[in-house]
């Protein structure tokens, strides 16, 4: 999704956090999961290589990490739902903001075409 100068950078935050979102829940769902390895998006690094390359897929391909666990279990799953949960809890409040922001501006331009 380039970066256009109707949107901005909002419209690839809207996807990367989106896709974020997912990746978080598939970590709290396979928290018990013996030998799960829970993962993460550097958000800053996918959001500033979608918009130079224009292409958020390998944006995130390219800036999802392994997360590294303070406390390591003993079954080999890397999952510490506490972190989890506040990433995802952080994530969902910033995609909050930014959905709003687009709403608002997408406002705008229909006032602006109705020439109100």
């Amino acid at each position: 999704m380039p970066n256009d100068s109707l949107f901005g950078v909002h419209g690839a935050a809207l996807s990367v956090r989106s896709q974020r979102m997912g990746l978080l829940a598939s970590n709290i769902a396979n928290a018990s999961t013996p030998g799960y390895k829970a993962k993460d998006i550097d958000f800053r690094a996918a959001l500033a290589s979608a918009n130079s390359s224009g292409s958020t897929d390998s944006a995130i391909d390219d800036n999802t990490l392994f997360r590294v666990p303070l406390q390591p279990s003993a079954d080999g799953n890397t999952v510490e739902l506490a972190t989890e949960q506040t990433a995802f809890a952080e994530n969902a409040v910033a995609y909050q903001t930014t959905l709003s922001f687009l709403n608002g501006r997408i406002g705008q331009i229909t006032r602006a075409l109705k020439g109100e």
